[in-house]
């Protein structure tokens, strides 16, 4: 399994941008393409869509088993993942535009702040679902309810904090309520 390069998911994702029309009450940042930090990308996601007009809008509980491939340099860190474990799973939607401000969804006609809507057209286009893990083979996680395209990079996985238990001891901020 390959690993990712991060130069070449931020051109595909610039491409995609630059091609990208925009409907009528959006508006596109006058962005000079600076990144401010990087990510390591620790696996790819695959799914059944290949298209982004097929991809669900939101992924479903009972939608189709999809695979979560991690690399092997990061096997070590999948100790106490377990099977039925509930599992947020970032991912970076590397064909999606950074640039728009303003968006327009396509059937809703309302022209919105980015900010405001949870479209994958975003300037940090991460995208995140909470699945339940069905099964484990090595490296390789099985889930349902994921909404990204196939070979979608994984950023990565995190217990879901509803059933999350924290292992540290707590520190005074966690007790802390009201005013500061």
């Amino acid at each position: 399994m390959g690993e990712f390069e991060l130069s070449e998911m931020v051109s595909q994702a610039g491409e995609a941008g630059a091609s990208g029309g925009i409907r009528p009450g959006e508006e596109a940042a006058s962005w000079d393409g600076r990144i401010d930090a990087g990510l390591i990308f620790i696996g790819r996601i695959r799914t059944p869509w290949t298209v982004l007009s097929e991809c669900p809008r939101h992924g479903r509980p009972d939608g189709p088993l999809c695979r979560i491939e991690v690399f092997d340099v990061w096997a070590p860190a999948l100790a106490g993942v377990d099977v039925g474990a509930m599992v947020e799973v970032f991912y970076w939607l590397h064909r999606s535009r950074r640039d728009l401000l303003l968006q327009t969804p396509r059937h809703d006609g309302v022209t919105h702040g980015t900010f405001s809507l949870r479209s994958p057209i975003r300037p940090n286009p991460i995208g995140t679902s909470i699945v339940r893990l069905e099964r484990r083979e090595g490296t390789t996680l099985f889930a349902r309810g994921l909404d990204c395209l196939d070979g979608t990079p994984l950023v990565d996985l995190k217990p879901d904090r509803s059933e999350f238990i924290p292992r540290a001891l707590p520190t005074p901020g966690d007790f802390q309520v009201g005013e500061p």
